[in-house]
């Protein structure tokens, strides 16, 4: 059995999705920092790719926007098919 190496994630794509999202509730920078405690530094950061964050980051953002994180990290998977569960 050959293994191969899991594709590269994408993080370009998860930023835009981050801030597709944002747009789409309408919120600045600073609501969405109050709705997820995180701060407008780090959101702003994320978004214009100086940043990736941590998963609690993530997880946080995916609360605020009332999504599962599965979801909201989605994005990483651009280009290539998540992997599925072996049945």
């Amino acid at each position: 059995m050959t293994i191969f190496p899991p594709p590269e994630p994408d993080p370009t794509a998860l930023r835009q999705s981050l801030a597709r999202l944002r747009a789409q509730h309408g919120w600045s920078y600073d609501q969405l920092a109050a709705r997820s405690d995180l701060s407008r530094r780090t959101l702003i950061e994320i978004e214009q790719g100086r940043t990736i964050g941590t998963l609690a980051t993530w997880h946080a953002l995916a609360h605020a926007f009332g999504i599962p994180l599965g979801e909201l990290l989605g994005p990483l998977c651009t280009g290539h098919e998540p992997p599925q569960p072996e049945g």
